[in-house]
């Protein structure tokens, strides 16, 4: 028998039941408080009638009731499927319906409170009459639902970046699997470190960053229900004193832009990026500005972290680092076999981690699970010496006149230009040819004119082969992206093809 949810708890409750687990504005759970809040939620879900094997849906923001009502339904021995709390209403009918769940766990402001479906028999809000009732009656004792290491524990949902959500279910030994190799072996996470995550608990990184790393380790853990704005994050770093801070690129980029002399983060022993590749422009800015190293690394929601990463003190920045002890990576070419070194090639790897398959996707799960336990990540790169070093997603790349475009490179070196603030590149035809071309959203003070593309496209020429330069930028205010961040490069493909 093992329950991830259980043997967490129990041990960090018997280690240091008194110690602080959670920090969420004015409130404090400790890991006692946590395990018997997580045993009343399970018994909860049995009150109302839920059976192991069922589904319920998580819509919350990052809070204390977020990660009790995970672990408690783990405990109870049913499947927690943890999503945004700001999804649309037909986005939250598109889960509800796939995932089958029977019950939801929301807030009364979410969409996910009207959905209707003919398996969804109980919905729950937070902080209601009927919620505090049904907790304060609970007991606060409950034994763990008899799983083992290789069932389903839980279930997330793909960011869509490439269209619809698909889910993605994991196992109970998958949380201790990505906290004993990447917590441990990169970050060195201990049980005097405090965690703070601007990516949110319903994003694999999010879950990792402030749920599964500091349970394992008996680590405490910074939560902020809202999006947090740079004055935001600076803010809580500085009253709250956390040790590890984990962002995407995005956030990075726009923290850069806030930091001024009043800016001090003392705490900081470790910053951490994933979710996209990190500008080695940005990493060396974050290093002149802070003094601190930015650790990049890539993962996946079918891995639930991150497998290739960067090292504290040895970071090459604009690569993601070297694999994960405990995890295997290829590169191949599209027939399967290994790419020639150097050679750009689709990115394989292989961890205890990876999810089995996909949530009623047979067909896509043949293409993304493959033999022996390999799992194609849709990621191109390149290695050498052991590092690796991103070129793009396989959906993104295209040839230009014969040769390869990497958009992520040509985006790369975009943002060094002083006037762009974000950036994306995709192609488009022109005169029966494809040429590759950009969105960009203007730095303030600059106009998004033809004076600046031209100025951009010769700072472009200047590191890159004309091949690669854009032959258009579009410049827009914003960029379409998914919940967790990441650009959505098929929506700008799929404007300029069809325009």
């Amino acid at each position: 028998m093992y329950n991830v949810a259980h043997e967490l708890l129990h041990r960090q409750t018997i280690a240091r039941g008194d110690k602080i687990a959670i920090y969420c504005g004015r409130e404090t759970i400790t890991y006692r408080q946590l395990q018997e809040e997580a045993n009343r939620f399970g018994n909860v879900l049995k009150a109302i009638g839920l059976k192991p094997g069922d589904k319920i849906i998580l819509s919350l923001p990052d809070c204390p009731d977020t990660v009790v009502a995970f672990l408690g339904s783990i405990i109870y021995g049913v499947w927690p499927v943890l999503v945004s709390p700001d999804l649309s209403e037909s986005t939250y009918a598109f889960i509800v319906e796939d995932s089958g769940a029977v019950a939801v766990l929301t807030s009364t402001d979410s969409a996910a409170a009207m959905v209707c479906s003919a398996s969804l028999r109980k919905s729950l809000c937070i902080q209601t009459p009927e919620m505090e009732t049904l907790r304060r009656e609970a007991s606060s004792k409950l034994d763990p639902w008899p799983s083992r290491e290789d069932d389903i524990a839980f279930m997330l949902y793909s960011s869509g970046s490439t269209g619809t959500p698909k889910g993605v279910p994991h196992r109970h030994r998958d949380i201790p699997f990505t906290a004993d190799t990447y917590a441990a072996e990169v970050l060195n996470l201990t049980a005097s470190d405090i965690c703070f995550s601007a990516s949110k608990l319903f994003f694999a990184y999010g879950l990792g960053n402030s749920l599964s790393f500091p349970l394992r380790f008996g680590a405490s853990v910074i939560l902020y229900p809202s999006k947090p704005t740079p004055s935001d994050i600076f803010a809580i770093i500085a009253a709250c004193h956390p040790t590890i801070f984990f962002a995407v690129p995005t956030v990075y980029n726009m923290l850069l832009k806030s930091i001024d002399d009043t800016v001090s983060m003392p705490s900081l022993r470790l910053c951490v990026s994933a979710g996209e590749a990190l500008p080695a422009s940005t990493w060396r800015e974050w290093m002149r500005l802070t003094g601190l190293e930015i650790i990049d690394g890539v993962g996946s929601t079918e891995a639930l972290h991150i497998f290739i990463s960067n090292r504290p003190g040895r970071v090459r920045p604009g690569t993601s680092g070297t694999v994960v002890s405990g995890y295997e990576a290829r590169i191949v070419d599209s027939a399967g076999s290994s790419a020639p070194p150097g050679e750009p090639g689709h990115l394989l790897i292989r961890g205890k981690s990876t999810a089995p398959f996909y949530w009623n996707r047979p067909d896509k799960t043949s293409e993304t699970m493959l033999e022996d336990g390999w799992l194609e990540t849709g990621d191109i790169y390149t290695v050498s010496d052991g590092c690796f070093t991103f070129q793009g997603r396989s959906d993104d790349m295209f040839k230009s006149g014969g040769h390869w475009v990497s958009p992520a490179l040509v985006e790369q070196v975009m943002r060094e230009h002083p006037a762009v603030t974000e950036c994306a590149v995709t192609q488009r035809m022109l005169e029966g040819l494809v040429k590759a071309m950009a969105f960009a959203i203007p730095a303030a003070g600059y106009q998004g004119d033809i004076t600046l593309f031209r100025d951009i496209r010769a700072f472009i020429l200047q590191r890159l082969p004309d091949y690669m330069c854009p032959v258009q930028i579009e410049f827009c205010t914003e960029l379409p992206k998914t919940e967790t961040g990441k650009i959505q490069r098929f929506k700008l493909r799929e404007k300029t093809l069809d325009g």
